[in-house]
């Protein structure tokens, strides 16, 4: 009878502890490669972003809000104000456009037509409908700004322009639009 003999199995060596395997340490290299690529170029991102100015995405400065008929006398219309920070009042005797910004500290005003008035919710300054500070903290008038009629008849509301009350410029070319009709 022959003996047979078991063989003992092959002992496949484990890392000891504090030992990396070569396929953990290039696992974890692939890794981290990736996480600093990723990084990079969300870094290099961040740098190109900043080369271009905001400007270019705010609304435009001049635009077209409507024809004068589209307006009922006596209105504060709001239309604008969210879009481009701006009122058109229309009176009987024509247009003019002011600012949502506070002459106080910037916030924005609101229109309450059952009181006649802009309120502002941040320290309680009131403009009458002509934009006139009548109440609270602020130094002077809400600001207008240019309105003229365009070729094709709409009111052209330009930003770019401004007008203070307290300058006397509420009475220049271009602060208000004479429309009767």
């Amino acid at each position: 009878m022959t003996e047979s003999k078991n063989p003992e199995p092959e002992l496949v060596s484990a890392p000891l502890r504090g030992e990396v395997s070569r396929r953990g340490f290039l696992s974890t290299l692939a890794m981290a490669w990736t996480a600093f690529s990723l990084a990079a170029v969300g870094g290099v991102g961040a740098a190109v972003r900043f080369l271009f100015p905001n400007v270019l995405y705010d609304p435009p400065q001049e635009f077209k809000a409507g024809f004068p008929s589209e307006f009922a006398k006596g209105s504060v219309d709001e239309r604008f104000t969210a879009a481009y920070g701006v009122w058109i009042v229309r009176e009987d005797g024509g247009f003019f456009v002011l600012s949502t910004v506070c002459t106080h500290l910037g916030c924005t005003p609101n229109w309450l037509p059952a009181e006649d008035k802009f309120k502002c919710p941040c320290h309680g300054s009131g403009f009458i409908r002509t934009g006139i500070n009548i109440e609270g903290p602020a130094p002077r008038p809400l600001e207008r700004y240019k309105v003229t009629l365009a070729e094709d008849g709409q009111i052209l509301v330009d930003k770019n322009t401004k007008y203070q009350e307290e300058k006397g410029q509420w009475g220049l070319d271009g602060s208000y639009l004479t429309w009767t009709a």
